[in-house]
């Protein structure tokens, strides 16, 4: 397929820019505003089809989330602080950190509870919505990963030989922890809370259920895996490190003993990144030669959303209705797509 076909629905659904630096991540405010953090330190909004830069780190952007509230987004970065970026390109400064990096940032927000976290070295700070530090977490290495569970009840950090579950209500602050010798990556937890799943150093994913303890070793990958994301009905784990989507199976018995899923595989073309739809069996990928698609996973058909040679894509991220796709690469471009009905 042409570049040109490949980029039909960007040229025609979509809002692009050229930012100017790597595109570390991107995300959508809990009232729908896009917005990009860059390695330059700053956080590029999308308001309408007009572009807005604010200075939020001196010094690069590590970690990027919606806020809490809903105009907003959670930053943190290499100049040792976390903020908040409001939509109207205003910054709060929620805490410092000195030298520390601030690598790691995850927020949730219901009708009753809302929780901002961050990792800074072996430590996750928690916050309530006014910015006042509830606790402080201790691990036994530098976290490489944080998300808050589906109903924000628990935090889960993945570090060196594991990862930490702690319930963020309780007084006791004693963590459950899931053990596995090696260096974890990334962490991801399924919809329904019973499976916590780890990428690692050796090119594997590790997986703990925590009903009945049982382990699950997914290994094969080509390259490391950089992102875990769940379907919003836990059947399906997409991963990114190989030369295809790679989704292993969770439903019933999961993945133990069995093949994965591929979608859209290329030979030498690895998948970089991915974010799996908040409201359909679907995924949408980036890959190292700028190519992004959308995967319906029951189907297996494949749509392209834009095409090859903007450098490997870094950032995917949808909105929460699903009806847009945010999209960044490491050459700093970054668009917006419509996927909504017309």
């Amino acid at each position: 397929m042409s570049t040109a076909a490949a980029d039909h629905l960007l040229d025609t659904r979509g809002i692009r820019t050229e930012l100017g630096a790597f595109v570390v991540a991107a995300a959508f405010d809990r009232g729908g505003t896009a917005a990009f953090a860059l390695g330059d330190g700053t956080v590029r909004l999308l308001a309408g089809d007009a572009w807005q830069s604010v200075a939020a780190h001196d010094g690069a952007a590590l970690a990027f989330a919606a806020d809490v509230l809903a105009d907003g987004f959670l930053a943190g970065g290499d100049d040792g602080r976390l903020v908040r970026v409001a939509r109207d390109g205003g910054v709060t400064e929620i805490a410092a950190f000195g030298m520390k990096w601030v690598e790691h940032v995850a927020s949730f927000a219901d009708g009753k509870t809302q929780l901002r976290a961050c990792a800074v070295g072996r430590q996750v700070h928690l916050f309530d919505a006014a910015g006042a530090r509830l606790k402080t977490l201790a691990h036994p290495s530098t976290v490489t990963g944080l998300v808050f569970d589906a109903r924000g009840k628990r935090v889960v950090a993945s570090h060196y030989n594991g990862t930490s579950l702690w319930f963020v209500a309780s007084k006791s602050d004693n963590p459950r922890v899931l053990e596995w010798k090696g260096s974890h990556t990334a962490v991801a937890i399924s919809p329904d809370g019973d499976a916590v799943v780890t990428a690692m150093q050796e090119k594997a994913l590790h997986g703990w259920r925590l009903s009945d303890g049982q382990h699950m070793r997914m290994s094969g990958y080509p390259g490391k895996t950089q992102a875990l994301s769940f379907t919003r009905s836990g059947k399906w784990l997409a991963s990114s490190g190989a030369e295809a989507i790679v989704l292993w199976p969770f439903g019933g018995s999961g993945p133990t003993g069995k093949a994965p899923m591929e979608l859209a595989g290329a030979d030498g073309i690895l998948c970089t990144t991915l974010a799996c739809h908040p409201q359909h069996e679907a995924v949408a990928a980036g890959f190292s030669d700028g190519l992004v698609i959308l995967a319906d996973i029951g189907t297996q058909r494949i749509l392209p959303v834009a095409g090859t040679g903007r450098g490997p894509v870094s950032a995917l991220a949808w909105s929460a209705d699903g009806t847009r796709l945010a999209l960044g690469s490491e050459t700093g471009f970054a668009a917006v797509v419509d996927f909504s009905r017309r």
